[in-house]
């Protein structure tokens, strides 16, 4: 999708502060942090929000959630621990409309989250 902005990254015509990358995902660093580590995880395929997937992205789920579990270790929040969350649509705070796992550490979480 030309106007997504995450697409762009993903295609690299906006260069994102890389954290990982593979051939599936991206990871970055979030420009509006609400953690000391907030990294985006999102797919290099574009899907609009959780509800548009669908058994064919079952490989690509996993692999955000593994894509995750490498951000905490290279980030140092994979002990102490972390929060991983996907919104979805704007009553939930989605508001970049391309899946995207947030990694959040570095600080204790509450809860509930808000």
């Amino acid at each position: 999708m030309q106007d997504c902005l995450f697409c762009k990254m993903v295609s690299g015509h906006i260069k994102p502060d890389i954290v990982y990358e593979n051939s599936q995902v991206l990871a970055f660093h979030d420009i509006n942090p609400q953690a000391p580590v907030h990294v985006l995880i999102v797919p290099k395929q574009h899907i609009t929000t959780l509800n548009d997937l669908d058994g064919s992205h079952t490989a690509l789920v996993g692999e955000m959630l593994l894509a995750a579990q490498e951000v905490a270790q290279q980030t140092g929040i994979a002990d102490s621990g972390y929060r991983a969350v996907v919104n979805c649509n704007a009553d939930a705070g989605q508001s970049v409309w391309h899946i995207h796992l947030h990694v959040l550490g570095g600080r204790r979480m509450g809860w509930p989250p808000g």
